[in-house]
This record gives C-alpha cells, sequence and structure tokens, in this order.
C-alpha cells in the first residue's frame, strides 16, 4: 500500500546478515517521498541510460544554427517526399474529399507543385503550337514559335510563386498565425494539376470549346482553392476575409483568360507574325528565322 501512495520503503538490515529478521517495531522502517513521479528525476535516469550516445557539441549548434539557411539540408525537407504521397495528394486534387492542407498533414512539398507546373509549361507550348498550326493550315511555312514557351514559363511560374507569397504577405499582416507560405505554395502548385488536362484537349479550332474547357477548369480549380483558403483567410476579420478571396478568386480568372488568349486563340498576341487583330504583320515573312521561330 505504501508504494502505491507515492512512498519507498527503506528496510535496514543488521550488520549481521539477518535478512530473516526484521523488527518493525525498531526505527529501521522509513518511508521517503517517490522521485518516480517527479520530472526532474526522470530526466537525470534518462541521461544516464544514455550516457553512450554522443552529445551535441553547443558550438558546432550555435555554427550551424547560423548557417541553416544556406546549407542544403534546409531546402531539402521541402523535397523530401515519396512516390506514393505526391500520387496520394494529385487524387486528392482531382477527387477532393477532405481539406487538402489536412492532407498534407503538416508536411508540404515543393517537388509535386515544381513538376506539377514544369508540365504544364511544356504542355502549354505544345499545344499552343499545334493550336496555331491548326489556324495557319494551308500557308507555305509552318514554325514553332518559342516565344510561346517562354511566355507559359513566365505565366506558370510567376503566378504560382508571387501570388502565394503575395496572399502569405497579407495574411501576416493582418496578424494571421496559420499561415504558412511553404503550404501556400504547396497548395497553388497542386492546384495547377487541373491545367494538365485542359491543356490537352484545348488544342482544336474550335474556339467556343477551347473556351468551354477553360472554363471547367477554372471553375474546378477555383472551387478547389476557395474550400481549402478560406479556413486560413478567415482568421482575419470578416470584410478582410472577404476581400482576399475576391482578389484570390480574381487573379486565378486572370490566369485562366491569359491560358486562353496566349495559347488557345489563334490570333495569340505572343505570335510575332500574328497580331491580336488577325491582321498578318506585312514584317512577319521578314521577320521568320531570326525571331525564334523554327520554322519546318
Amino acid at each position: 500500500m505504501a508504494n502505491r501512495q507515492g512512498y519507498d520503503v527503506v528496510v535496514d538490515v543488521d550488520a549481521g546478515g539477518d535478512l530473516g529478521h526484521t523488527d518493525l517495531q525498531e526505527d529501521n522502517l522509513e518511508f521517503h517521498n517517490s522521485t518516480f513521479d517527479n520530472p526532474s528525476s526522470r530526466a537525470k535516469s534518462s541521461q544516464q541510460s544514455s550516457f553512450l550516445t554522443p552529445q551535441p557539441n553547443p558550438t558546432a549548434a550555435s555554427t550551424s544554427s547560423k548557417r541553416y539557411l544556406w546549407s542544403i539540408a534546409f531546402y531539402q525537407q521541402f523535397f523530401d517526399v515519396s512516390t506514393t504521397q505526391i500520387a496520394h495528394r494529385c487524387r486528392s486534387v482531382l477527387y477532393p474529399r477532405a481539406n487538402f492542407l489536412d492532407i498534407l498533414e503538416g508536411n508540404p512539398d515543393l517537388y509535386g507543385p515544381f513538376w506539377i507546373a514544369t508540365t504544364v509549361v511544356v504542355i502549354l507550348f505544345l499545344t499552343g503550337t499545334i493550336s496555331q498550326y491548326l489556324a495557319e493550315t494551308g500557308k507555305e511555312h509552318s514554325a514553332y514559335d518559342f516565344k510561346l514557351l517562354s511566355g507559359a514559363a513566365g505565366l506558370v511560374y510567376g503566378y504560382t510563386i508571387f501570388v502565394p507569397l503575395g496572399l502569405w504577405g497579407v495574411l501576416k499582416w493582418f496578424g494571421s498565425e496559420s499561415a504558412n507560405l511553404v503550404e501556400c505554395w504547396a497548395l497553388y502548385g497542386y492546384a495547377n494539376l487541373i491545367w494538365i488536362p485542359v491543356a490537352l484537349v484545348s488544342w482544336s479550332n474550335l474556339s467556343a470549346l477551347n473556351y468551354a474547357f477553360v472554363g471547367v477548369g477554372f471553375a474546378f480549380s477555383a472551387v478547389f482553392l476557395f474550400r481549402n483558403l478560406f479556413p486560413v483567410v478567415s482568421a482575419t476579420d470578416k470584410k478582410t476575409s472577404q476581400i482576399l478571396l475576391v482578389i484570390v478568386i480574381a487573379l486565378h480568372a486572370g490566369l485562366a483568360i491569359a491560358i486562353k488568349v496566349l495559347f488557345f486563340a489563334h490570333a495569340s498576341p505572343l505570335a510575332k507574325g500574328t497580331p491580336a487583330s488577325g491582321i498578318p504583320d506585312p514584317m512577319g515573312d521578314a521577320g521568320k528565322g531570326g525571331d525564334g521561330r523554327l520554322m519546318f
């Protein structure tokens, strides 16, 4: 009973070593407060049991912390993700059943967003080129316009990097403690996944059909962003959160319009020889071969 109440029993043995004789009536039975539940004692015991474990050097720790941002290990943690995790996160975007930030489980990555954005850039370039080729059928020459590639890279990478960065900065400005920059990048990066199937089917010369595909892609990704950003943005006051959500949807609509106009419109402003008005550029033929277009 003494042990259950938090006491230790200490029995003194006489000098003769007679273990069979214990006089409980004498002063040989003493009670001491138990230190079993004392955190400091457990910490000391754990340190003693792990004395074979090398202890960190305080000087080395302080030096490494100063150079932590400049070490590869700092950025490696954002790419430490398995193929299974990336596939699961991509499925969660296409078939959303839970909040995507909960799917991340506090371990957002930049590996998936980087390769998704890169895939979108390449597919936009290829399908935009096919769209222009179909529009120029019957002409003597057709060309790969590498301005489409640079335009796709600037649009997709710029939107995926700077819009989440700006949103995170605004949330921090208004005192939101739940905003995380890497989570914002991961959220926007995985949201770009919907543009891959949209780009694959939007190369036809039917403008109305292309508008429909881009509209579906915008609606799907906008709902995805709204659903996952709403709990984060709601950390601010009601008026501020409403304004931020409107700005988020407006910027995403701008991305969808830019994708349609720059890559799936036959009079793309990115094509030097084809102005947006549809009137052929008289200097277009003279500039072929020297403006980054590869003729075949």
